[in-house]
């Protein structure tokens, strides 16, 4: 059973084709810069014995449509291909970023699925319309295979009610959903499992945080298998520190820079979204830079840094309260994954709660999934690689197979 997994943005489409019968990928790429003259397509294949094969080629002014159609050409090539025709495709999973309150689960996509994503357009107007535009194009092109949406936020539904609510007038919720929904929900979900899955305990026994700490940046308290709490909200801008993103601020800051320097509601949300985080603290969004520079003696990236994991250490101690424990905190992400400086970091000081880092799992030079806590440690310390398009395939896969 081969799946193609798409994830379409406004200007990009990224895919990967799984064979399901062994979970490996047998291609993957992606399409930049959609409708301008610099588009391109990047296509790589892997061959049985591991070898990659790449091409790239230029795409100037193509559009969603042209672009699934040549990264279709291009699973199909005599030289690049891995399937002999479009039917070749059992099924396609789609990453939709918002399901508002309608979907804690994948779907199988028809009309009325359709729609529902549309109507949640206003919670996530950049992303929910491009994830539209390439369910349609996947449509036209795959028109026998099934078609199944797998939700950013559908992993975070089963957060309490007391946790999602913002205290707010409660007639914004009633009448335009204001509330906390969270994102990042299928990485969280996939690192879960896993962290698990090495554990060797049931997902439904376990208390975990799961941190995905990338450009963009998420927390996650997880009690017996259920997101009970994340740190993104209505948008991803609120929780911790990111690349260019705020996070957590006060409410009333953007009042203040109104009144005091005429900024327009545009211009504070470029502000928030587009030139904060570590970029406004240090210059820099590539936490690779800032740990650089730190390095060699910067103040403001060290600032930076003692601002991120300030941050992500509040909330470890905030979730691990949550939950009323912690059997696993589990780092995720670009970041979470490839910086051990940071891990050491927002576990220093922690030893109260069981937390503590071996220093020497802590450097491995591995990018597997493992354990970095000493091993008589109360709290497990685990490094998981995320794969969310893995993920979505096999959603994809039960959502058809059943």
């Amino acid at each position: 059973m081969k799946i193609l997994v798409i994830n379409t943005g406004s200007s990009s489409i990224k895919y990967q084709l799984f064979d399901m019968a062994t979970e490996k990928v047998l291609a993957t790429g992606i399409a930049e810069n959609i409708g301008s003259d610099a588009g391109s397509l990047t296509h790589t294949t892997m061959a049985q014995d591991g070898t990659r094969k790449k091409k790239c080629i230029s795409a100037s002014h193509m559009d969603h449509s042209k672009g699934l159609a040549r990264i279709t050409a291009l699973l199909m090539d005599r030289d690049h291909g891995v399937i002999r025709d479009t039917s070749d495709i059992a099924a396609v999973g789609h990453r939709v970023v918002h399901g508002g309150e309608t979907f804690q689960t994948p779907g199988i996509i028809d009309k009325e699925v359709m729609d529902e994503i549309e109507k949640n357009i206003p919670l996530a107007p950049l992303h929910n319309p491009a994830n539209l535009t390439g369910i349609r194009v996947a449509q036209s092109i795959f028109p026998h295979a099934p078609q199944v949406a797998v939700f950013d936020t559908a992993f975070h539904q089963t957060l309490p009610k007391h946790a999602y609510m913002y205290a707010l007038p409660y007639e914004l919720y009633e009448k335009i959903r204001v509330r906390r929904y969270g994102f990042h929900g299928t990485s969280h979900s996939y690192v879960a499992q896993e962290a698990a899955d090495f554990l060797g305990k049931p997902l439904d026994r376990l208390h975990l945080i799961t941190l995905h700490l990338g450009n963009g940046a998420s927390a996650s308290a997880v009690k017996n298998g259920q997101c009970v709490d994340t740190s993104m909200g209505l948008t991803p801008l609120e929780g911790l520190v990111m690349g260019t993103r705020a996070g957590d601020i006060d409410p009333a800051i953007p009042f203040f820079l109104s009144r005091h320097l005429n900024m327009s509601i545009d211009d504070m949300d470029d502000l928030l979204n587009k030139e904060s985080g570590l970029k406004g603290l240090c210059g820099e969004n590539d936490m690779r830079s800032v740990l650089d520079n730190a390095a060699k003696g910067d103040d403001q990236s060290r600032l930076a840094l003692d601002v991120y994991t300030y941050r992500i250490k509040k909330y470890i101690g905030a979730y691990t309260a949550v939950l009323g424990g912690l059997d696993a905190l589990v780092f995720t992400g670009g970041i979470g994954e490839n910086a051990p400086e940071i891990r050491e970091r927002c576990c220093s000081n922690l030893t109260y709660l069981g937390i503590g880092i071996d220093p020497d799992k802590n450097m491995a030079d591995t990018k597997n999934l493992r354990q970095i806590s000493p091993v008589e440690a109360a709290v497990a310390i685990l490094v998981v690689p995320t794969n969310e398009e893995l993920k979505i395939a096999r959603e994809t896969q039960k959502m058809v197979c059943g």
